[in-house]
């Protein structure tokens, strides 16, 4: 056995800003599992923010880069994928999950397509359908509510924020995630109207279960979050946390990061303020607040 688990990170690299590798790399060493990365595309800066970002497309590489890892026999505790340059990528990412993936390790898809009701700069209703594809192959998979509605081809709700939405419908589109192969669906991002917090949900097949975690929002959309999100909860539990836990500390984290930039007035292009509270990730787990979340509990309109 290796000492130390490893995972292949399926991500894009921006020169400056936290997202992307620029996240998962830190918070997985920081978490002790090495990151082995396969880079999807190099760009100057993100996509959010930024105008007239430098944009260089790494998918003639990547089938040679994978090949050579399968000469090598390298073999992974976890295969991890997010943003993605080109559809042509979701099958490279496939065929590295079938291929690479130790027997039990998780694959986890974070399908980068959107937020707040609009797809990425990058993006186009062909990365959908191709999102849609990969979302099989995975073990779990994170969409914000944006790309939940995305792969579900439903209608984002733009009146969310004001109404909030029906909780059995936000139920019914957890299931539908999980149909097709995932056997976790989380949904970050869900406002909670007039509570001045957001709720991330999340429904495990297997287990039959739905789970949410809370916590207070701020007036501040910083890119990059479900980068950190993804990366602390599948690092919480390649070292053996449930989904619940992994979902509280991935929570608090991202919400630590935020607070420390908010509270500096950093520019949201940014993103938040990673090394600040990096080392949080290894303090211990001291109080937790996931909950079932029970069928007569609308978290949408609390």
């Amino acid at each position: 056995m290796a000492p130390v688990q490893r995972l292949a990170a399926v991500h894009d690299l921006a020169g400056f800003g936290h997202t992307s590798l620029m996240v998962v790399i830190p918070v997985f060493s920081t978490l002790g599992i090495q990151v082995c990365p396969l880079p999807t595309a190099v760009l100057s800066t993100g996509t959010t923010g930024f105008e007239d970002f430098r944009f260089a497309d790494l998918t003639g590489h990547m089938a040679g880069f994978l090949r050579h890892w399968k000469e090598l026999g390298l073999q992974f505790d976890a295969v991890y994928s997010g943003f993605l340059g080109s559809a042509e990528q979701a099958e490279i990412v496939a065929e590295c999950i079938d291929d690479c993936l130790k027997p039990g390790g998780l694959a986890v898809v974070d399908p980068v397509l959107g937020d707040n009701g609009s797809l990425e700069p990058t993006m186009n209703m062909d990365m959908v359908e191709t999102m849609r594809v990969l979302a099989r192959k995975a073990d779990c998979i994170t969409p914000n509510l944006t790309e939940a509605a995305l792969l579900l081809g439903e209608r984002y709700p733009q009146d969310i924020a004001r109404d909030g939405m029906d909780e059995g419908c936000l139920r019914d589109w957890l299931r539908r995630l999980t149909d097709n192969g995932p056997d976790i669906a989380v949904i970050t991002g869900v406002p909670c109207v007039g509570a001045g917090r957001s709720a991330t949900v999340a429904y495990h097949r297997r287990h039959n279960h739905f789970w949410r975690v809370d916590c207070a929002w701020l007036p501040a959309d910083y890119p990059g979050t479900g980068d950190c999100f993804t990366s602390v909860l599948l690092g919480s539990m390649m070292q053996g946390d449930s989904l619940p836990l992994a979902m509280d500390r991935a929570v608090q984290f991202v919400s630590m990061g935020i607070r420390a930039a908010f509270g500096h007035g950093t520019p949201l292009r940014e993103g938040i303020q990673l090394e600040r509270v990096l080392n949080s990730l290894n303090a211990p787990v001291t109080a937790s607040g996931y909950a079932l979340w029970e069928e007569n509990d609308d978290v949408c309109r609390r």
